[in-house]
């Protein structure tokens, strides 16, 4: 993908964090992963940048903020206690071989172990579970039982139309978009042919709704883009996820590749427009406290955001 010198520069400057620079190089310049400047951003990411700040927070024995580690202190407070970070960090590409990683992700493991869903509260949940098995399979856990049991659980409890739900629903909704990401973060000649199945399923829900259209009217804060996302759903989320599963080409993909286009800036970059929690449904409020967590400053150019957005750009063929 041809970028301007000034873009290029921009994100691949040493001012650039070394999850950018790296993602950039693999996923957008095409970089194999024993290019030297792809083994430099890969041996940086948790040594200097956003992950090593986010691993520098971390306590002794692997969690993050509580003193404690049962599930609730685990996953409270949103959005920067261990599950959290532990997202975080999977997305901005900290090897799980890091021992403070490691130590985490055992923890988290441990914690969560489920006799029903594999990883998550008893009975599951799409947004925790699938969450935790994109994290898991980042961090090289794929071959874990209780992620095995995870996707095993994903798949049971696919929606006869395709998507998924967080919430008691006999249909699915856009924004149960976390077994797509999880099934996303499998590498194709890892994925049954169950996986497949479900994904095939789960990829005509997305496309019948071009991406974003669900409900009489638009909904504003999928149009938005955020990072982290937590469990939240957004425009750049589905586009990431439906091209990094061979779908960027389908016609009905236009519509969202057109405006996630649009949303350029003239310059090559993208904004980051907003942190969560982003949400104008009065139906959905924010139980107990969280703090907002952001790696970039919103309403400004992000280099994540740019980097997300190109990838997506390139897998689809623009």
């Amino acid at each position: 993908m041809a970028l301007s010198s000034r873009l290029r520069e921009w994100l691949l400057d040493q001012d650039a964090d070394a999850s950018v620079r790296y993602r950039v190089l693999r996923e957008v310049l095409g970089k194999g992963e024993s290019d030297p400047a792809v083994v430099r951003a890969r041996q940086q990411i948790g040594r200097k940048g956003w992950a090593a700040q986010i691993l520098r927070r971390q306590h002794p024995d692997g969690h993050w903020e509580t003193p404690g580690v049962s599930q609730v202190e685990l996953y409270r407070p949103k959005y920067i206690a261990t599950n959290w970070c532990l997202l975080v960090l999977a997305d901005l590409g900290a090897s799980g071989r890091n021992p403070r990683v490691r130590k985490a992700a055992d923890l988290f493991l441990r914690t969560y172990a489920s006799t029903t869903s594999g990883i998550g509260y008893p009975g599951g949940e799409i947004c925790f579970t699938g969450n935790a098995v994109k994290m898991m399979a980042k961090l090289g856990r794929l071959r874990d039982p209780r992620v095995q049991k995870a996707i095993q659980w994903i798949v049971r409890h696919q929606k006869r139309d395709g998507g998924w739900h967080c919430f008691r629903s006999t249909t699915g909704t856009l924004d149960g978009w976390e077994g797509m990401a999880a099934f996303a973060a499998i590498p194709e000649d890892k994925r049954s042919p169950e996986v497949q199945r479900s994904i095939e399923r789960g990829a005509e829900f997305y496309l019948d709704r071009g991406l974003m259209h669900e409900g009489k009217s638009p909904y504003a804060p999928w149009l938005r883009l955020h990072y982290p996302v937590h469990y939240y759903y957004d425009l750049l989320v589905g586009l990431h996820f439906m091209t990094a599963l061979g779908y960027g080409r389908d016609r009905r993909m236009r519509g969202a590749l057109d405006l996630l286009e649009r949303k350029g800036n003239r310059d090559g970059s993208w904004d980051l427009d907003a942190l969560h929690p982003d949400s104008d449904d009065p139906n959905y409020p924010i139980r107990r406290s969280f703090y907002s967590f952001g790696l970039e400053v919103p309403g400004r150019p992000s280099r994540w955001i740019t980097a997300g957005a190109l990838s997506v750009l390139k897998r689809a063929g623009r």
